[in-house]
């Protein structure tokens, strides 16, 4: 990307603006998987909550974040996930990202990208009329 577009854009990335302020008031907590970064204010006043943010590896898309982190980044808990969490289950898939409104969306039978035809009636429906 541009120097112009780290200035200016927000949707691709961090803008400059957001990562010199991590690096000048924030601390660096941690990462995940994907590789976003997070942090929290290194001063935060009595009367306020702790200030939590975090700077996407990518396009920002908060479906990106997991959900260890989405509690720590919304208060839930004050460790960070890092410190306490199970080790993965054979079962658990590994992230795949948001793919709505991308070719890669999920299009069910009948719907206009995929030609608009549905399944003809199976007899099980009877349609209402007024006059029954």
């Amino acid at each position: 990307m541009s120097i112009l577009g780290k200035i200016f854009t927000w949707w691709d990335g961090a803008t400059i603006g957001t990562m010199l302020h991590s690096r000048r008031t924030g601390e660096q907590v941690g990462t995940d998987a994907q590789g976003n970064r997070y942090y929290r204010a290194r001063k935060t006043p009595a009367a306020q909550r702790e200030r939590r943010w975090v700077i996407y590896n990518g396009a920002n898309d908060a479906s990106r974040v997991p959900p260890e982190w989405h509690g720590w980044l919304h208060g839930s808990f004050d460790d960070v996930p890092e410190s306490f969490l199970p080790p993965a289950k054979i079962w658990e898939v590994e992230y795949t990202p948001n793919a709505t409104g991308t070719a890669a969306a999920y299009r069910p039978q009948g719907a206009l990208e995929r030609g608009g035809k549905r399944a003809g009636a199976t007899g099980d429906y009877e349609a209402w009329t007024p006059d029954s």
